[in-house]
């Protein structure tokens, strides 16, 4: 049995291409109706009845289903997705002060990064997402939120391990035809690929990047960063320092605060070094519990002491709210509910009611 083609991941000329649409048109008429967030062939009002028909019986609009809602009373939104093999992952709509709403979605099924402090990084790597289950992610969001302002890729995986569906997904989510999401409104986040983040200054596309620093002290990023060891500290600033001289945009630098780990003086000091002399931000987040792990939240005297330590060096920093924590939806709480899942579709045989249309 042949398996059906998941659109939401492709671009009007690959519609048209693969379901063979006629005239080729009709590819672009069923790409701006994926970007308004229809679900069902029978919504495409535009296109013929005998044609919906035929569509239906050889594509889906959704190769995802949402599996899960769970809802923070701040405002946070969790939807867990289960994937057409059976894996799911997990997706998080934020809303800040401002009401801006911001989609987090997820690159893969779980994480092969392996980072100290992160509950995902701890359930290992199932596999990567396909572009359409990237797609998919914002756009079950718009629908249980509306239209939403930003999408960052700092959910569960590491982007630049996935580049290329990555890029995809956001070639589809950005197209004018379709949702036409600005690439201003962008961020990838990644724990430290230098190599990917060359890739992305050289080939683009246009967005913003964001890297997971956490410490500046090499043996210690070692230690709760594994990647360290084959991405060192040294040529990762130099990346980051590519990165924003190529694309002339200022790179964000993240750091999970651990209560009597990484927030003293010595550390603010590292930090101040690796950041002075490139275009960066800083945006501190207070560690987000996950029982399982060998951390304490820091204090709040603890967190202003570092951040003003760094604001007297002269740097940009955000001390973030932390939002989301009471569903597990919070910075580094993401797969909680999803161990048995990931673990048990290591065991699939890789069977699949549908394909995506990607090579």
């Amino acid at each position: 049995m042949n398996e059906k083609i998941a659109v939401s991941g492709l671009l009007p000329e690959e519609i048209s291409e693969q379901l063979n649409t006629t005239p080729s048109f009709r590819g672009k008429q069923i790409f701006e109706w994926i970007g308004k967030g229809v679900d069902s062939f029978d919504a495409m009002t535009n296109l013929s009845q005998e044609l919906r028909n035929s569509l239906s019986q050889k594509a889906v609009l959704r190769c995802c289903e949402v599996s899960r809602v769970l809802k923070d009373p701040d405002g946070t939104i969790k939807l867990q997705i289960t994937l057409n093999d059976g894996l799911a992952v997990e997706t998080v709509l934020l809303t800040d002060k401002e009401n801006r709403k911001t989609a987090c979605v997820s690159c893969q099924v779980g994480c092969a990064m392996n980072c100290a402090f992160c509950q995902t990084g701890h359930l290992g790597l199932a596999r990567s997402l396909t572009a359409s289950e990237i797609v998919e992610q914002f756009l079950y969001l718009e629908k249980y939120a509306g239209p939403l302002d930003n999408i960052v890729f700092m959910g569960m995986g590491e982007p630049m391990m996935n580049l290329p569906a990555v890029r995809k997904a956001i070639s589809v989510l950005t197209d004018k035809r379709g949702r036409n999401l600005s690439g201003r409104r962008i961020t990838l986040s990644t724990s430290g690929v230098i190599k990917g983040i060359y890739d992305l200054a050289d080939n683009g596309p246009l967005i913003r990047l964001a890297v997971s620093l956490t410490t500046a002290d090499p043996l210690l990023r070692e230690q709760i960063m594994p990647i360290t060891k084959t991405n060192p500290l040294e040529e990762l600033r130099k990346a980051i320092d590519y990165y924003a001289k190529k694309t002339g945009k200022r790179v964000t630098l993240e750091a999970a605060l651990l209560h009597d780990t990484n927030t003293s003086a010595e550390s603010a000091e590292n930090m101040i070094n690796f950041a002075k002399g490139i275009d960066v931000n800083i945006n501190l987040i207070p560690w987000n519990p996950v029982e399982t792990l060998p951390f304490t939240e820091p204090s709040n005297n603890e967190c202003h002491r570092f951040v003003e330590k760094l604001e007297k060096a002269g740097l940009n920093v955000t001390l973030r709210t932390r939002r989301g924590r009471e569903i597990g939806g919070a910075c580094g709480q993401l797969g909680k509910t999803l161990s048995d899942k990931i673990v048990e579709g290591k065991k699939l045989s890789g069977s699949k009611k549908y394909g995506n249309g990607e090579d």
